[in-house]
């Protein structure tokens, strides 16, 4: 069940209405900052840790 034409711009309107067209760059700013921070925090990992697998030996 997807969003239709419709509900996208029912929810266009109703938050231009909560926030207003002036605040709407700023808000779409931040938002974009705030995923790139999110991006970059996950990409830093410190120390990738390394499983050590042994080979078996299954000669008898």
């Amino acid at each position: 069940m997807g969003l239709g034409t419709m509900e996208i711009v029912l929810i266009a309107a109703v938050i231009i209405l909560l926030f207003g067209a002036k605040k709407l760059p700023e808000l779409a700013r931040s938002l974009g900052d705030s995923a790139k921070e999110l991006r970059k925090g996950l990409n830093d990992d410190p120390a990738p840790t390394k499983v050590a697998v042994q080979k078996a030996d299954t000669t008898e």
